[in-house]
């Protein structure tokens, strides 16, 4: 069943979003007037190293007054192509320069009130090129144990929607594959098995 949309209007702009109100047509015939969030769209990356370890920051959201681990991910600058903006992000939130970029898969985490599109990119390795450029950004940045990414999830330590889906997508590629978890004591998050 599809809602119709006769009217759209913008409420507040800036930037960042564009807050917007749409007449909408229900398929029942009623109508009402539906908000909705306009935001330019987003790209990061999962970012591996051969020792199945992803690289991941530690940071505080504000909104939510919550602590969590998330992949590197921000705006797309008007005209940048996404994979570009993805490498930007990941250098700019970790100091890290990811190796080769593939696209590991688009995301619209809150469709039912925002059109915002996250591209997040997949690479194998990276370079570390010095401190973040955005420190604010995080308040640390570590390599943890991919194995470890499903408990995070579970614990709530991981609770971004574009950070978990990306994460565990790239847990289920590694068990298709077939891939032992590592052996030793666990690094970055600390030992979570």
């Amino acid at each position: 069943m599809r809602w119709q949309v006769h009217s759209e209007k913008s409420l507040y702009l800036d930037q960042w979003l564009d807050v917007r109100v749409a007449d909408v047509e229900l398929p029942d015939g009623r109508r009402l007037d539906h908000r909705l969030v306009r935001i330019a769209p987003a790209a990061g990356a999962v970012v591996t190293d051969d020792k199945e370890r992803v690289l991941l920051i530690w940071r505080h959201r504000f909104i939510t007054d919550t602590w969590g681990w998330e992949i590197p991910l921000g705006q797309v600058d008007e005209g940048e192509p996404p994979m570009t903006a993805a490498a930007r992000e990941v250098e700019e939130e970790t100091g890290w320069r990811p190796g080769p970029l593939r696209p590991l898969l688009s995301i619209q985490p809150s469709s039912g009130f925002s059109d915002s599109l996250h591209h997040v990119y997949r690479a194998e390795s990276a370079t570390h090129i010095g401190p973040p450029s955005d420190p604010w950004e995080a308040e640390r940045v570590e390599w943890v144990p991919l194995p470890h990414v499903r408990k995070l999830v579970g614990s709530g330590e991981i609770v971004c929607g574009t950070s978990a889906s990306a994460l565990l997508y790239v847990v289920m590629e590694r068990l298709t594959r077939g891939a032992a978890p590592p052996s030793g004591p666990g690094t970055g998050a600390g030992d979570l098995s």
